[in-house]
């Protein structure tokens, strides 16, 4: 038998969402921003880089580094303004459709948000993770 790990059960962000209000931290967080990364048709290369080799994406195979993850969270701790934030990744075959990722940052004010917000899942996608993409 093969060992292939099986896709995770996706979190329910209104949950995820509920324990956060419920955080300590809550009483400084004047924002919430959410950030759910999917399994796309469309290569990666044709969005980022606008390659187009007619393919498109029929799956992927995603795995990550749970150290390098736990750092990027810590790193996101420390910026300003910041005071809540978790993640959930995937991993395993995944297919169309199905969740990478979910990113949940609470913090003072929307720039100190969406900066974390997107310093975070940067890091996440360009230092901690695996993903390669099954074309047809």
């Amino acid at each position: 038998m093969i060992n292939e790990k099986i896709r995770k059960q996706s979190p329910s962000m209104d949950e995820w969402l509920k324990e956060a209000k419920k955080d300590p931290s809550a009483l400084q967080v004047g924002m919430f921003l959410a950030h759910n990364g999917v399994v796309r048709q469309t290569p990666k290369a044709k969005v980022r880089q606008g390659v187009d080799d007619g393919s498109q994406v029929k799956g992927m195979e995603f795995s990550y580094d749970a150290a390098k993850v736990d750092e990027a969270i810590a790193a996101t701790h420390r910026m300003d303004g910041i005071f809540y934030v978790r993640v959930w990744l995937n991993e395993g075959q995944l297919e169309l459709g199905d969740d990478i990722m979910y990113v949940l940052i609470g913090g003072d004010i929307r720039p100190h948000v969406v900066d974390a917000l997107q310093s975070l899942v940067e890091k996440i996608k360009s230092e901690c993770v695996n993903e390669i993409e099954q074309k047809s």
